[in-house]
């Protein structure tokens, strides 16, 4: 990972990796990002309380990674807090979310930056599109997540075909126009996508393999957080019905 060139000035980029408990993952996981990002960036690894024990081993590896620094979410408990505390203070003009437990594909975020550059709001990892693929995971998580998100692309005409993918880069000034209604889970990825769409933001995407986790235990509860997702796919249909004529922002 390559520091801003002055450290007056603000990286890039900055990376938000909440976490919960990962300390068999978050050795490999921050290693992979610093050997696969390029771009002037920060990583931010944010926890919820002390005694979580992925902060002694972040903390062991800050003299081999400066550009790593822990973050406390101080605003209640939970992986929609830590990102939305991520999201607060990064400083980045574009900020990324990946996951601790190394199911991410890391090694996209240059072009993730790159397609940002281009003029994109949003950029998508996608499982769903040719070329993507998911490997692992729980049988009815993995049906639920494609067909949600291949119906709101082919029906609900969203320009990207992962929208629950957490794997996404956003525009800082994209973000600092936004007011996150998310109430849990990981429902921030469609809420912000659904929004970037309907404001006539460009989204773009490329292809992605999602890998299961082979350490840890998971926090995805789908059967309390499929209402919240539900919500934001009926946001972008009465959205479509507000405004008939809107066009998909290009790949």
């Amino acid at each position: 990972m390559t520091d801003s060139p002055d450290p007056t000035q603000p990286p890039e980029l900055t990376i938000v990796v909440p976490v919960y408990n990962e300390p068999d993952n978050i050795g490999a996981t921050l290693r992979r990002l610093a050997a696969s990002v390029h771009v002037p960036a920060e990583t931010l690894v944010v926890y919820d309380f002390d005694a979580d024990t992925t902060v002694p081993v972040v903390r062991a590896l800050q003299a081999e990674l400066p550009a790593v620094r822990l973050l406390r979410n101080d605003l209640g408990r939970g992986v929609l807090n830590a990102m939305k505390a991520g999201i607060a203070a990064a400083a980045g003009e574009f900020v990324l979310i990946t996951m601790a437990d190394g199911s991410d594909e890391v090694e996209l975020v240059d072009r993730m930056t790159e397609l940002g550059r281009g003029g994109a709001d949003v950029v998508a990892a996608s499982r769903y599109m040719k070329g993507g693929h998911q490997e692992g995971g729980p049988l009815l998580k993995r049906t639920l997540s494609r067909l949600a998100g291949l119906s709101l692309h082919w029906v609900g005409r969203l320009p990207i075909h992962d929208a629950t993918n957490n794997f996404k880069l956003y525009r800082r000034s994209f973000l600092n126009g936004v007011t996150i209604e998310s109430k849990g889970g990981f429902e921030l990825a469609i809420e912000l996508s659904v929004k970037a769409d309907l404001a006539g933001r460009k989204l773009a995407e490329l292809p992605t393999t999602w890998r299961d986790r082979t350490a840890g235990q998971s926090r995805f509860k789908l059967r309390a957080w499929l209402p919240l997702y539900l919500r934001w796919y009926l946001t972008l249909f009465r959205g479509r019905l507000r405004r008939p004529g809107r066009q998909r922002s290009a790949p």
